[in-house]
């Protein structure tokens, strides 16, 4: 699924639909470049989920929020090797909420199957955002509508 955002606030508004999909166990992935809108998808995520304020956790690597249904927010910009992620419990948030992972193409090949995979890039001002392994969550062409529209 592709979508084109023109704002940080539709950007968020695709994050609370995404949200709105997830369940307890979820892996989502986001990939993309400096400032092409990961922690603000993140943003509407959390906010829809937990009703707290994200923020990025580029210099601790994982913000947690309390909610029904927990999330477990981690940045892994700064990570410098693959054994931190370990030294930090990662396995063991895998099934306690929902887990959100920033810059996931530094440990792609630790992650669960059924991760849902969201690339972000910036296009001629404009957010484009691609979504992988939510497909099967849509019962039907409208749903696939709903979260398409902002």
């Amino acid at each position: 699924m592709i979508i084109i955002t023109s704002s940080p606030n539709e950007t968020k508004k695709i994050g609370k639909k995404i949200a709105s999909l997830l369940k307890k166990g979820d892996v989502v992935c986001l990939t993309g470049e400096l400032g092409s809108g990961k922690t603000t998808i993140i943003k509407g995520i959390v906010k829809y989920l937990t009703d707290c304020e994200a923020t990025s956790p580029s210099f601790v690597l994982i913000n947690e929020y309390p909610g029904k249904i927990p999330v477990f927010h981690f940045d892994l910009y700064r990570l410098r090797c693959k054994i931190e992620i370990e030294t930090i419990g990662f396995e063991e948030y895998l099934d306690k909420g929902i887990v959100l992972i920033e810059w996931a193409d530094k440990i792609t090949e630790i992650l669960p199957e059924g991760t849902i995979f969201i690339n972000l890039s910036i296009i001629n001002g404009k957010r484009k955002i691609v979504i992988k392994g939510l497909e099967r969550r849509m019962k039907n062409d409208k749903q696939r509508k709903s979260i398409k529209s902002t």
